[in-house]
């Protein structure tokens, strides 16, 4: 039987793979969120096959949803998928397209591109509803895997470094196992959803749809592979851990799991709003493993400890009611800040959208401050002086907190996945000194706002004439050279 299946795989690793292969992008024009001076005249796909078309297989959309391009054709090339478009004033544009290719399989995508302004990305390309309650769900799942990865590989190497009973030591591989595989699948969970809207593409048909755009071409996209092969690899080390009894490679697997973390607030508000720097990334970052470390230690305490380890549970409490206000100090101070960067006045937190939100968080936390307070003034005292009737108290105190703690990360899944209220506008030193007030939209301008990064540019429903000729530029796929195409 073994050798059948030996047999069976290597026929299936002969087998060559563009046997299997659809249709891939390997270049457009214009390209991937490019911004150009002079408005195409075409707009044009490359495929690395010959390629179906169809009448619309691409179709160019304004910010507004107004369709602009004409039928699609194909040329002398049946790999190239070309459509005209109409003249295209300043503003941000969007290109759905779709072929069918050799294996018969329809291949899909999306990018976008401005003209004279930034383009936006594709998550937020016309016809993307942005982030739902599914999505909120699943980032909840992922705060959660997190601390339990987090929190409990701290708790473990911080608080208990000497040996465990096996009992006690196989739970805590367990708990933290499950943390690992909760980032892990919910992580591509997250990517497939966001991948879904911006594509808009039932899943049948997004399993062949161009995920490039939004891996390579967003701050969510580049996190979630940095991310991802980060925590394989801290699965490998936690894995190794428990196999050779190696504490080093705990160590490793901790170091390696706050810094994959990150990936979090480098693709967040904090990296990609008006008003962000090095330093909000750095305070959203602190923030979260802060959280991690908090809720992650609770469930070790009453998971883990409590049941399986009664002999150090007094010891586990003791040092982790000690660890607690640090944790704390650094939640409050860094979530404050965040605070107060994101809502540029404090009436934003009864009259916006994201602070009723975080007047949602902010109370729940207070709750939890709270408990946790019980715990530091009034079970530490009676723990420390050997009272039995506290321990036996404990467990399901230490699961409330954790459950209230578990509520402020679903809280706190919906407020990353709200928009913040807009940062009032800065006026130039210039401009400050000749008392002029900052410069509005002219009128007719379109109602839609493209933010990329810390640059806020209006869609302007109009502009020059068309040159009679402009040079295209094709975005290679895997390489940042661009090719120059006369029409």
């Amino acid at each position: 039987m073994k050798r059948a299946l030996v047999l069976v795989a290597l026929f299936v690793l002969a087998i060559p793979a563009n046997a299997f292969a659809h249709a891939s992008v390997r270049a457009t024009s214009p390209s991937y969120r490019q911004r150009v001076e002079a408005a195409p005249q075409t707009v044009s796909v490359r495929f690395d096959q010959s390629v179906k078309t169809f009448p619309n297989s691409i179709v160019v959309l304004s910010s507004t949803g107004k369709v602009l391009s004409g039928t699609t054709r194909s040329g002398s090339d049946p790999r190239l998928v070309v459509v005209p478009v109409k003249m295209l004033p300043r503003g941000a544009y969007t290109v759905r397209w779709h072929a069918m290719s050799s294996d018969g399989h329809v291949v899909s995508g999306v990018w976008t591109f401005g003209v004279r302004t930034a383009a936006p990305p594709p998550t937020e390309a016309y016809g993307a509803s942005g982030p739902t309650r599914t999505e909120d769900l699943v980032r909840w799942a992922y705060f959660v895997g997190l601390a339990l990865l987090v929190g409990g590989l701290g708790f473990r190497l911080l608080l208990l470094p000497e040996p465990l009973p096996p009992e006690a030591e196989s739970r805590f591989f367990k708990v933290v196992g499950l943390g690992i595989v909760c980032v892990l699948e919910v992580g591509i969970v997250a990517f497939l959803l966001r991948a879904e809207d911006a594509l808009q593409l039932p899943f049948s048909r997004l399993l062949y749809g161009d995920l490039s755009p939004i891996a390579s071409g967003t701050r969510f996209g580049t996190a979630f592979i940095a991310m991802t092969l980060g925590f394989a690899l801290v699965a490998a080390l936690v894995f190794l851990a428990w196999l050779l009894e190696t504490r080093a490679l705990l160590w490793a697997a901790f170091v390696a799991a706050l810094a994959f973390s990150s990936g979090l607030s480098l693709s967040g508000h904090s990296a990609a709003d008006a008003g962000s720097s090095w330093l909000s990334e750095l305070a959203d970052w602190v923030h979260l493993a802060a959280a991690s470390l908090w809720l992650g230690g609770l469930v070790q305490l009453a998971v883990v400890v409590w049941p399986k380890a009664p002999e150090l549970r007094r010891r586990a409490f003791l040092r982790y009611a000690r660890l607690m206000p640090v944790l704390i100090s650094l939640l409050l101070v860094a979530g404050i800040y965040l605070s107060v960067l994101r809502l540029p006045h404090l009436s934003d937190l009864w009259t916006q959208g994201y602070g009723h939100v975080l007047l949602v968080k902010l109370s729940l936390v207070c709750i939890a401050l709270g408990w946790g307070g019980l715990h530091h003034t009034v079970a530490r005292p009676l723990v420390e002086r050997g009272d039995g009737r506290v321990l036996g108290i404990l467990p399901r105190s230490l699961l409330g907190e954790a459950s209230i703690g578990m509520a402020v990360l679903l809280v706190a899944a919906i407020l990353v996945d709200s928009k913040p209220p807009p940062q009032p506008s800065r006026l130039s030193p210039a401009s400050a000194a000749a008392g002029q007030s900052p410069a509005r939209p002219p009128p007719g301008a379109a109602g839609r706002t493209v933010i990329s990064g810390s640059d806020l540019d209006w869609s302007i429903p109009s502009g020059p004439a068309r040159p009679a000729a402009p040079e295209r530029r094709e975005s290679v796929h895997g390489s940042s050279a661009a090719v120059s195409v006369r029409p």
